[in-house]
């Protein structure tokens, strides 16, 4: 796969600042928009294994997986992002994790 532009741009970003959560995200996000699933699924891992609390992250890696069909990990994650959404008091981040869930299930 040839790497478009912003993938080079904020990998270049990256190199500099390594733990920006917000970068680890939107590399994930443009892998997506190449077409490689797999890389942004990767990515977001990744972030959420450095920071449980990117709440975002969850989401986004619930719909890649279930996407990938991997329903059941999908789930799993949808269900972690939920709990935390819970525990941070985010009502739209819940609702939209919620129904996920439900579409899921």
């Amino acid at each position: 796969m040839k790497e478009t532009e912003r993938l080079k741009q904020i990998r270049e970003m990256l190199e500099k600042e390594p733990g920006d959560d917000f970068l680890n995200y939107a590399l994930a996000v443009e892998w997506e928009a190449a077409g490689e699933p797999q890389q942004a699924i990767a990515q977001l891992k990744k972030l959420l294994e450095r920071n449980v609390e990117y709440l975002g992250a969850y989401y986004k890696l619930g719909k890649l997986l279930e996407e990938t069909g991997s329903t059941e990990q999908a789930l799993e994650v949808y269900n972690k992002g939920l709990e935390l959404a819970q525990k941070q008091n985010n009502k739209k981040a819940a609702g939209e994790l919620s129904e996920a869930i439900w579409m899921l299930e």
